[in-house]
C-alpha cells in the first residue's frame, strides 16, 4: 500500500469517526436544534481539525439530519413529536419480533461479544458521555437484527435510529437513572441465552417503548 493509499483511508476512517460521533450527539439531543455549530469548534471538542468534521457534516446534510449555514457551520434537523411515535410505532413492529424469530439462532460463542456490546453502554452510562452510550447501544441493537440476515431491516433500523431524539438521557444521567437503563442490555442478552424467546419479544418492546416515552423530550 502507497503513502498516498495510507493517508486516503486515514481520513476516510476519520471522516466516519466524526461523523458516527456528530450522529450520536445528535441523538442523545447532545446537539439541538436552533443551535448553530461550527466546524472549528466541534473539530477542537473531537481532538481533531476542521477538515474531517466538514466532511461528515456533508454527509449528515445529504441524510436531512442537519442543514447547512452557509459561511458559519450548520443546525440540527428538528424532529417533530408525530415523527418520534411514528419513528417508535416501526421500531416496535420490527425490531422485538425479530429478535424472537433469531433467539436460537445465536451461538453460544457469541454470547461474550454481546455482553462485551452491553458493557460498553454501561460503561458510557456511568461516565455520563451520552455520545459515548448512544453509540454503543446503536452497536448493540443493530448487531441483535444483523442475525436475521436482512441487510435491508438493519438499515431500515439504522435510519429510524438516526432520526430519533433521546433529549430524556441527560435528565436520566443527572439522576443516576441512566445506570439502570444501560444493564437492561444484560437483560436482554440473558433472556435470549435463555432461549426463552417470547419473553425477550416482551422485554424488547418494553425497553424500546421507552425511546418514546422516559427517553424522549416529554410532550407540550
Amino acid at each position: 500500500m502507497s503513502i498516498d493509499q495510507f493517508t486516503q483511508m486515514e481520513k476516510v476512517s476519520l471522516r466516519d469517526r466524526v461523523s458516527r460521533a456528530l450522529r450520536a450527539a445528535i441523538i442523545a439531543g447532545e446537539m439541538e436544534p436552533g443551535v448553530v455549530y461550527s466546524a472549528p469548534t466541534l473539530g477542537a471538542r473531537f481532538g481533531v481539525s476542521a477538515t474531517p468534521v466538514r466532511e461528515a457534516m456533508q454527509d449528515l446534510a445529504r441524510e436531512n439530519l442537519i442543514s447547512i449555514v452557509p459561511n458559519k457551520g450548520f443546525r440540527v434537523t428538528e424532529v417533530a413529536e408525530k415523527d418520534l411515535d411514528d419513528i417508535t410505532q416501526i421500531r416496535l413492529l420490527l425490531e422485538p419480533p425479530i429478535v424472537r424469530d433469531v433467539t436460537p439462532l445465536i451461538p453460544a460463542a457469541d454470547f461474550p461479544l454481546l455482553r462485551d456490546l452491553a458493557a460498553k453502554i454501561v460503561a458510557g452510562a456511568e461516565r455520563g458521555d451520552l455520545v459515548e452510550y448512544t453509540a454503543a447501544d446503536q452497536v448493540f441493537h443493530l448487531t441483535l437484527l444483523g442475525y436475521a440476515g436482512n441487510p435491508r431491516v438493519t438499515t431500515l433500523v439504522s435510519d429510524l435510529r438516526d432520526h430519533t431524539r433521546l433529549f430524556g438521557l441527560a435528565s436520566l444521567a443527572e439522576k443516576g437513572e441512566l445506570v439502570d437503563v444501560a444493564r437492561e442490555h444484560f437483560t436482554i442478552v440473558d433472556l435470549i441465552e435463555s432461549g426463552d424467546r417470547h419473553a425477550v419479544e416482551a422485554f424488547m418492546h418494553t425497553h424500546i417503548s421507552q425511546a418514546r416515552g422516559r427517553w424522549a423530550r416529554p410532550a407540550d
